[in-house]
């Protein structure tokens, strides 16, 4: 591979298979000019982001980011991916690296700051909050900076971020809306969760997948309207329930549910408040 940019001694870009990749490994870069081969000995880590517009925001960040918090930023991603064997979009590398980045400049300057979420993600993505309080140890570990427990709280975020392809606003909003949901369902039944059962993990994966559904407009389409008939019919009381829901989903976000959505949450909220 040829070196096509030194972006500092450490990180340096090239072309792999005819895309562009950003080459990491200690002193990759050093007394290096374009158009040299890029030693192979030196090469610690290559990142072949999804597009050019990732790569390119990439590259402007890791011009003043350390390589020991970039290292530890992909420790962290590789965690992640392992743990949750699933596809991550690449903006993870760009928003966690920056987070993080910025997160120990506070730490250093004694500024820290409550994640008001922290029930939200503990409770509704409790995989992300473990692999964030793991990325806590990483950074302890790599870095010498122990962060606050708060920080395993955006972290966590940054990773549904990526798992989801959103932005930190959407998931902050769609946990938001998550939140209101189970609570109607709790008082319009006046119960509480078994929140280790399985029908309330099924119900707050359908949550998710929901509220993801209606914030991008893809909701599931007006279909088998005999189904959604029976269904209404024999969980009446769930069924109302369902359209509070859809009242304050429509007030929230201008969506108004469609009758497979109404079907579905109408069969989650009779299992869930049932235990089944």
């Amino acid at each position: 591979m040829k070196i096509e940019r030194i972006i500092n001694n450490n990180i340096v870009t090239s072309k792999q298979n005819g895309n562009e990749v950003v080459i990491m490994g200690k002193g990759v870069g050093f007394n290096q000019t374009v158009g040299a081969d890029v030693v192979d000995s030196k090469i610690e880590k290559i990142f072949s982001l999804e597009n050019e517009v990732t790569t390119d925001r990439f590259k402007s960040l890791l011009i003043d980011i350390p390589m020991e918090e970039i290292q530890t930023v992909d420790e962290i991603v590789s965690y992640a991916k392992l743990s949750l064997a699933k596809k991550i979009s690449d903006s993870i590398y760009i928003s966690l690296t920056d987070h993080i980045h910025f997160a120990i400049e506070r730490f250093n300057k004694g500024i820290e700051f409550k994640n008001p979420l922290a029930w939200e993600v503990r409770h509704f993505y409790h995989h992300e909050y473990l692999i964030g309080k793991e990325a806590l140890e990483i950074i302890s570990r790599r870095l010498n900076v122990t962060l606050p427990f708060d920080e395993a709280i955006t972290i966590a975020l940054h990773i549904v971020n990526a798992e989801m392809d959103s932005t930190m606003d959407g998931t902050v909003g769609m946990t938001k809306i998550i939140k209101q949901i189970l609570s109607i369902i709790q008082y319009s039944f006046n119960t509480e969760f078994s929140e280790t059962s399985l029908s309330y993990e099924r119900m707050l994966t359908h949550l998710k997948f929901f509220v993801q559904r209606i914030t991008m407009n893809r909701p599931l389409p007006n279909d088998n309207i005999e189904l959604f008939s029976l269904i209404r019919h024999s969980y009446p009381k769930e069924y109302e329930c369902a359209l509070k829901i859809n009242n304050y989903v429509l007030e929230e976000t201008g969506h108004k549910l469609t009758t497979a959505e109404l079907a579905y949450i109408t069969i989650h909220i009779h299992r869930v408040v049932n235990n089944i």
